[in-house]
């Protein structure tokens, strides 16, 4: 097949890191090869590493990492068993698209063309992928994920696979086509022999065989042996970040010999060797999984490793229960599965215990902590479920203790299966140019160089951080300003008028309260003052010149006044 028909950016022989954005997850087009005999022996293994894989990808949380799932199979012809469909929350729907895949017999004669029906296969998933992203995207969306990937599960021979995919796609329009991988999965008794007229091939077929190969990079093949771990770690590349078009770390060295001098010009200060890199994920993280919350117990503090009481409030939840399970070597041990905060382990010294019962608990630790150490040993231990009387039910989460010169251990969480992502690293048996072994050479003589760690002398400019936020951040009071009055203040009864001196004093107080910040309020309301008692008014004494004519007069209206009060 010719690169020139295949857009987007050339495969390579092995995994390549991209950054942590997961905006350009392409959909992706499963082709599951069925046809007996080969299907009896790898159907069942393939079924169930596929309904593994799906239950951990609709179960993952954050960024999409497999938008878009369809699933064809091959065997008396190619049917379509899942259309584009969203992976994440649809979890009923592929579980039972397994169920069928599962359903296939494993038994019969196929006499259509294999090579045919291939191809009709992958050109019908590139139709089904246009027809969705025309109907179903927005052109923001189609530019992101404008190409699909498909790969081939079989077990008949990968190169005889690869041959047929070549001649039949060679005149195809490949367009939307990003990457095509056969995986050829290698079953008891077969590996690649070609079934097709020859067991062993001649030199020349041999050379004739990777020309072809050679016409076809763009064709990739991938081994995997007939076991559920190996399939299920051939699914989960589709979990890493496949976008992104430029490096994402710049690892900054020394100035050294660059040229044949270390020496920089006038005026001009000497620049460091930048070595540019990418990152890869080494395993997924537990948070990403928020319906196992026993899965990787947190170790960021006591308090979240200790087993959580549902008691009483005044029981202290019981101990966590760590069952060792193996001993390992220490350098058999990649750090890459190590995560999490580390916790030291100490022999306890609650007071609750027997003296005698401390002392033989120090010598047990003391001597525990001696035979790793002597031996170079790790162990392997397992959280066990609290309340649980069968061991190894639920979710359990694996650690590894660590030994050191000091009476204690070190408690690391370890990633197990369900975690691990795919890494394949390449190993160069070849020494690297001369050249550039000596610009690195001169760049790393120049550093410091410590026969002993020691944290203390680092400094990340924390204090500095936090004291300036704490600073520019706004004070807060006890209390809120009250701005208006409380509904428990009484009011002034209705129909009593406040008096003429004291109305431009409270407007001017309210004039003061909506100026906003020019004074300061005070946060405790002040007093309800209660309203002024009323004045009554009594009625004017005339005084007349005969007594007996006012006397009648003021006795009726003191009558009258006396009644009122």
């Amino acid at each position: 097949m010719d690169a020139r028909n295949r857009s987007g950016p050339p495969s390579s022989s092995f995994q390549v890191c991209r950054p942590s954005s997961f905006s350009r997850q392409p959909p992706r087009v499963l082709i599951v090869d069925a046809s007996p005999p080969w299907w009896s022996e790898t159907g069942t293994t393939l079924c169930e590493a596929l309904d593994n894989f799906l239950t951990l990808a609709c179960s993952l949380d954050g960024p999409c990492r497999l938008p878009l799932l369809s699933l064809y199979t091959l065997s008396r012809q190619h049917e379509c068993l899942l259309p584009f469909v969203q992976v994440r929350g649809n979890l009923a729907r592929l579980r039972s698209c397994v169920e069928e895949l599962r359903s296939i017999p494993g038994e019969g004669c196929v006499r259509a063309p294999r090579g045919e029906l291939l191809k009709q296969a992958v050109l019908d998933s590139l139709q089904q992928f246009k027809q969705y992203t025309r109907h179903t995207t927005t052109p923001n969306q189609a530019n992101n994920n404008g190409s699909v990937e498909v790969t081939v599960v079989t077990s008949q021979p990968g190169r005889g696979v690869v041959r047929q995919l070549e001649a039949g796609l060679k005149d195809t329009d490949l367009v939307s086509l990003r990457r095509l991988l056969v995986v050829h999965v290698s079953t008891a008794g077969r590996g690649e022999t070609d079934c097709w007229g020859q067991d062993t091939p001649s030199p020349e077929t041999a050379e004739e065989t990777e020309a072809s190969l050679m016409l076809g990079t763009e064709i990739d093949l991938q081994h995997v042996e007939n076991s559920v771990v190996a399939m299920e770690t051939a699914l989960k590349a589709w979990l890493h970040d496949q976008g992104g078009n430029k490096e994402q770390l710049h690892l900054l060295l020394p100035p050294g010999l660059q040229g044949g001098t270390t020496t920089p010009s006038h005026g001009q200060r000497a620049s460091p060797v930048c070595v540019k890199c990418d990152m890869q994920e080494r395993l997924l993280s537990p948070a990403l999984l928020p319906l196992t919350p026993d899965l990787g117990v947190k170790t960021e503090s006591t308090k979240d490793f200790l087993v959580s009481g549902k008691g009483l409030a005044n029981q202290s939840p019981p101990p966590q229960r760590l069952r060792v399970i193996k001993t390992l070597h220490a350098d058999g041990v990649c750090e890459s599965v190590l995560y999490g905060l580390p916790l030291i382990i100490r022999p306890t010294t609650c007071w609750q215990m027997d003296w005698d019962e401390m002392e033989r608990n120090h010598h047990l630790f003391h001597a525990l902590c001696h035979t790793l150490r002597v031996r170079d040993w790790f162990l392997l231990v397992r959280s066990e479920p609290i309340g649980s009387s069968s061991i190894g039910s639920g979710v359990c989460c694996h650690y590894l203790l660590q030994p050191s010169a000091s009476l204690s251990l070190l408690l690391k969480p370890v990633a197990n299966r369900e975690l691990l992502l795919p890494c394949q690293l390449p190993v160069s048996n070849q020494d690297p140019p001369p050249d550039a072994l000596t610009t690195i050479q001169s760049c790393v003589g120049q550093l410091e160089e410590e026969s002993l760690f020691n944290p203390l002398s680092l400094r990340s400019n924390l204090y500095q951080h936090l004291r300036s936020r704490g600073l520019l951040s706004p004070p807060s009071y006890p209390y809120r300003s009250q701005q208006t009055p409380r509904r428990d203040q009484p009011r002034p009864a209705v129909g009593l008028s406040t008096t003429p001196a004291r109305q431009p004093r409270q407007q001017q107080q309210g004039r003061q309260f909506q100026g906003g910040n020019s004074r300061v309020r005070a946060t405790v309301a002040p007093l309800p003052s209660a309203p002024p008692p009323s004045k009554m008014s009594r009625p004017t004494l005339t005084m007349t010149p005969d007594p007996r004519a006012t006397a009648t007069p003021l006795c009726s209206h003191d009558d009258d006044l006396l009644m009122m009060l």
